[in-house]
């Protein structure tokens, strides 16, 4: 099968198109043949070599950890999918990804696609939605009138998170560039902050909960927003544990944990109109798709997700 793999961490012009082997599935797995998947930040962090130690994969590694696609063939034991089946996944993360035309992803891992997507905007969401429901919920305990910011509400993370928020009923703040207020606005965000002209922490006070996708200065100046008892979740960088307890705040790094019972709760979500994904950009599946895929990646400027359709 073809595939885009990398042989050795470096820059974009590591990833390379390769034949490799079509996996099997095994006792509880299923082989899906890919139609799309998606890019998301940990692509490009591990092949530049900065996630290495605390995901020590051997190579060539095939990078992508988003899929949507039909059911090839299922392994001994699988009782919930068929042949044909319209599926997504956030599969494990090991060095056998999603840039390849089939993926093996365990039954567990596995639910039905919305009926409402395309394979694209499936692909789009695992990660991310997995990612926000995490934070959101699993970490931030977020409920009914709660006040929420989300930072970079136009990412793949923050679409996602600000529809999962207002679902749940929270009041719902973020921040963005002035092009993508509107946009923001039509996702339900109450208040959209310009952080070119406004500094968030000058307006918003006693919030219950931050999810912090920046890291750094931003996230420090987040704790001056929370509320005593607040909760801070960072997806990019652990919290300064010293000064969370400074200012009494709940405060953690959360690292994503695929689990197919969530991704099945935000697909009837989706199907019911209450979470719309947002398929920002499209590239080829080849090298050079891949490489501006993660370019455009890279540079924190992409609105909603980066697809590659593998098959139409």
């Amino acid at each position: 099968m073809k595939a885009i793999v990398i042989e050795q961490y470096g820059g974009k012009d590591q990833l390379i198109e390769k034949e490799v082997t079509t996996p099997t599935p095994g006792d509880g797995q299923i082989l899906i043949e890919m139609h799309a998947t998606s890019i998301n930040p940990i692509d490009w962090k591990l092949r530049e070599g900065y996630l290495k130690e605390m995901l020590p994969f051997e190579f060539p590694i095939i990078l992508g950890w988003d899929a949507a696609g039909t059911v090839k063939e299922i392994g001994s034991n699988v009782s919930r999918f068929k042949k044909g089946d319209k599926v997504f996944s956030r599969p494990a993360t090991t060095n056998k990804g999603t840039y390849a035309e089939y993926v093996i992803a365990e039954e567990s891992l596995v639910t039905k696609m919305p009926e409402n997507l395309e394979y694209g905007e499936a692909a789009s969401v695992p990660l991310t939605g997995l990612t926000a429901w995490q934070c959101l919920f699993d970490f931030g305990g977020v409920k009914e009138g709660d006040k929420v910011l989300i930072h970079a509400g136009s990412g793949g993370v923050g679409t996602i998170a600000i529809q999962l928020a207002k679902n749940a009923g929270a009041y719902v703040a973020t921040t963005a560039s002035e092009r993508n207020i509107e946009f923001l606005e039509s996702l339900g965000a109450d208040e959209v902050i310009n952080y070119k002209e406004t500094d968030f922490k000058d307006i918003l006070h006693d919030y219950d909960f931050v999810l912090d996708s920046l890291g750094g200065d931003i996230q420090e100046k987040s704790f001056e927003v929370l509320k005593n008892g607040g909760r801070l979740a960072s997806i990019v960088a652990p919290p300064n544990e010293d000064l969370a307890k400074l200012k009494g705040v709940k405060a953690g790094f959360v690292w994503l944990e695929p689990n197919g019972e969530q991704l099945d709760q935000i697909r009837k979500l989706i199907e019911e109109g209450k979470v719309k994904p947002h398929v920002g950009h499209t590239f080829e599946f080849s090298e050079e798709g891949l490489r501006k895929a993660h370019e455009l990646s890279e540079s924190h400027h992409a609105r909603g997700k980066i697809v590659i359709p593998i098959k139409a």
